[in-house]
């Protein structure tokens, strides 16, 4: 067997305990999220994990790649919000 250029990782499982949550989020970053779980072929509660243990540690949670398919659902989904919105948001009545 040729094994040149095969990559092999080795990994350390972690056992964890998930819990229902009744999470209420912004219409169109939900939709966002669920577009990229989509494309990611990962549920959403496992893409957000990523993004707040990411966030967590100050890292960046995506790359390149990744950060264009973002930019491409907030564009379909008409997602307007940016970071700088995150603490100044009020639902409406």
């Amino acid at each position: 067997m040729d094994f040149v250029g095969a990559r092999w990782y080795i990994v350390t499982v972690v056992t964890i305990e998930r819990v229902q949550t009744g999470l209420r989020i912004e219409k169109s970053t939900l939709k966002v999220l669920k577009g990229l779980a989509e494309y990611l072929d990962m549920p959403l509660g496992e893409l957000v994990e990523g993004i707040v243990l990411h966030a967590f540690e100050g890292a960046a949670p995506f790359g390149d790649e990744t950060l264009a398919k973002i930019s491409q659902l907030k564009s379909v989904y008409d997602m307007q919000l940016t970071a700088e919105d995150a603490h100044t948001l009020t639902e409406t009545e």
